[in-house]
């Protein structure tokens, strides 16, 4: 399917980074393991195979950042993240293909020690995509030494743009309102009306995005369930319904949504962002032992295992269509050896 049709969205600034739509896959095999009475039809959306930087949901949202950057006369990028962000790994990789210079502040944000998660993973992608990296102090959240750095390289008379967390604002939105577009075309084109799509929610703008898209294309947003893997879910609740309203004013949308239309979920968060689970790691490897393909220990982990509870638990009708789009981050895998050869 091409990513050149017409839509609400062809006014905003966009850098292309991704060639093709993302394909929606059918779950046979790990159908087998629900019980009868359980018996769902799981899809997922391949976010996570795209050709650049590894691929995952951010490139989505950096489509629109970095055409807003352009757009401004940017020649640096500035972004933050945790050690092992992929939002950080994937803006260098998006960056050197866009020929702007990259600067990333990390933080550890996650209580991880060992040697593959310092300096493994993504970090050690970041280096190799040629990004500037520097770890914020302690106590210092990355986000206030990124706008000191902002501040040093305009005196230095450079013109960088800033993207927070995740890239998750109106405009990197934007990037799942694409989606909602893509996959509800891939639905009609399957012949598969989806009644259900689970996502994870870190920083909030892909469920916004998948959100906001979903209601212009007249759908409800109560078709996404969402599960919380960085705040609590009440405050990743209330972040995602601020952009979800912001991402339709900036699309010219006037409907209405309410707190009851955004749904999330904090069961699967655990003890904390980034730290593993054992409904996690179960549901990691019940994905690659039945289909081959992995998940991510942060996000899609988490969330995976929350749609797989669900299933389980009778939440969905047999013969339900559920769709799950996997958000990428495989990198972080190799980061995480310890948590995960405990199963």
């Amino acid at each position: 399917m091409s990513l050149n049709q017409t839509s609400s969205l062809d006014r905003f600034p966009r850098y292309r980074l991704l060639d093709q739509a993302t394909p929606v896959e059918k779950l046979e095999n790990l159908r087998r393991l629900l019980p009868e009475t359980a018996a769902v039809n799981i899809f997922v959306k391949r976010d996570d195979l795209m050709s650049l930087g590894g691929g995952g949901n951010k490139l989505r949202k950096l489509e629109f950042l970095i055409g807003a950057a352009l757009a401004e006369g940017a020649d640096t990028l500035v972004t933050v993240g945790g050690l092992q962000s992929n939002h950080a790994r994937l803006t260098a990789a998006a960056a050197a293909k866009a020929g702007l210079h990259c600067e990333i502040v990390l933080g550890r944000l996650v209580p991880r020690t060992n040697e593959e998660y310092a300096l493994g993973g993504n970090v050690l992608l970041n280096d190799i995509f040629g990004a500037r990296v520097e770890i914020a102090p302690d106590g210092v959240a990355p986000i206030v030494r990124a706008r000191e750095r902002v501040a040093e390289l305009i005196a230095a008379g450079r013109k960088p743009y800033l993207i927070p967390t995740g890239g998750s604002t109106a405009v990197g939105s934007l990037g799942y309102v694409a989606c909602a577009e893509e996959l509800l075309q891939q639905g009609d084109a399957l012949g598969v009306q989806f009644d259900g799509i689970v996502v994870p929610n870190g920083s909030s703008a892909t469920h916004a995005g998948l959100a906001a898209g979903l209601v212009h294309a007249g759908k409800p947003a109560t078709l996404v369930q969402a599960y919380s893997t960085l705040a609590e879910a009440a405050t990743a609740q209330a972040t995602t319904l601020t952009l979800v309203r912001e991402t339709l004013a900036l699309l010219g949308d006037d409907s209405i949504i309410a707190d009851t239309d955004i749904l999330v979920d904090g069961s699967q968060r655990g003890p904390g962002y980034g730290i593993a689970t054992d409904a996690m790691r179960e549901a990691l490897l019940a994905l690659a032992r039945t289909e081959g393909i992995l998940v991510d220990p942060v996000y899609s982990g988490k969330a995976f295992a929350g749609m797989l509870a669900a299933i389980r638990a009778g939440r969905y009708q047999p013969g339900a269509n559920i769709l799950f789009v996997m958000t990428g981050g495989t990198p972080a895998l190799y980061a995480y050896r310890d948590a995960l050869q405990r199963a």
